[in-house]
């Protein structure tokens, strides 16, 4: 009889939690009444024959970020879950992490800086309004260009602006500028000088890192000489704020930056909290930089991006 009954036992499980079979379908196939069906599971179960684990995808993901705080010395990492490994599904699961992250994070009197990119402008379109006091938000890095590819600079400052009842202080500036008496001329105008004391103030900053693919937006929007672009791939992992920097998050090009306008890298390594939300195979490589240089202390990624910032390289 218990030989019987184990057999039945391991039947029934097997149908239930293998073959999806409901409790009065398996009755219909082993003869039995659905009541024993419920009792013979039951049976299985105390008996050890069948072993039920579950697994919360969300205690995993907080394992995970724990663990990349840990190696880069972060003060927060949150890891967004994405279905698949690529860039556009990732970027709209990070945006909302971020956007949400904000929301439970913005307070009375912040000073918000921004930066501009698919990205950013991603997080800037999953804001959800909250009703804060004295929030300013202010432009980064300047943003205008001649190329017909869309930035999203001033749609996404506005954005921010919007979801935090405040007025956006924009930096209408190319980014980079063709030499450096052109740039340092500008900055010299009060209302600029402004700006920028403003972006320097903020104790939130919000980025993104961009890469030294071909097809990388700053190359894209004409800034850059072919031979500079050349340098950048050869020297460079990335850049932040239109600062680029290698491997070691060190600056590769002071050239190029002393034609930069806006937040300096060594800034945000002052902020309260300097936020980067980025995720993505071709991003791999300028997070980990970005991480190595300490220019943030949280982390908005994704589980596949995370995953590979603890792999050796």
């Amino acid at each position: 009889m218990d030989q019987e009954k184990q057999r039945l036992s391991i039947e029934a499980a097997r149908l239930y939690y293998m073959s999806d079979f409901s409790q009065q379908e398996i009755a219909a196939r082993l003869g039995v009444s659905r009541p024993t069906v419920s009792r013979l599971l039951q049976h299985a179960k105390e008996q050890g024959y069948v072993q039920i684990q579950i697994v919360d995808p969300l205690e995993d993901l907080d394992a995970l970020g724990e663990q990349v705080q840990k190696k880069y010395n972060l003060e927060q990492v949150l890891v967004s879950y994405s279905p698949a490994n690529e860039y556009r599904e990732i970027q709209k699961h990070i945006s909302k992490k971020a956007a949400g992250y904000l929301h439970e994070t913005v307070q009375d009197s912040d000073i918000i800086g921004v930066t501009w990119g698919t990205t950013m402008h991603a997080v800037a379109r999953e804001l959800q309004p909250k009703p804060v006091r004295g929030v300013e938000v202010v432009q980064l890095k300047g943003g205008v260009s001649q190329s017909h590819i869309n930035t999203y600079a001033a749609e996404t400052v506005h954005l921010f602006a919007e979801a935090y009842h405040t007025m956006a202080r924009y930096l209408p500036l190319p980014v980079i500028f063709d030499t450096v008496e052109l740039k340092e001329m500008v900055e010299r105008d009060r209302h600029i000088q402004r700006i920028i004391e403003l972006g320097k103030q903020a104790n939130i900053a919000i980025f993104t890192v961009g890469t030294v693919h071909e097809d990388a937006l700053l190359f894209r929007l004409g800034y850059l000489s072919e031979q500079e672009q050349r340098l950048l791939q050869e020297q460079g992992a990335g850049d932040i704020c239109s600062r680029f920097f290698d491997a070691a998050g060190k600056v590769c090009s002071e050239d190029i930056n002393n034609r930069t306008i806006g937040i300096n890298l060594e800034e945000l390594r002052l902020k309260e909290k300097s936020i980067l939300v980025a995720g993505g195979v071709l991003k791999q490589d300028a997070i980990r930089a970005a991480l190595i240089g300490k220019y943030a202390n949280i982390l908005v990624t994704d589980q596949y991006t995370a995953q590979a910032l603890l792999q050796e390289f």
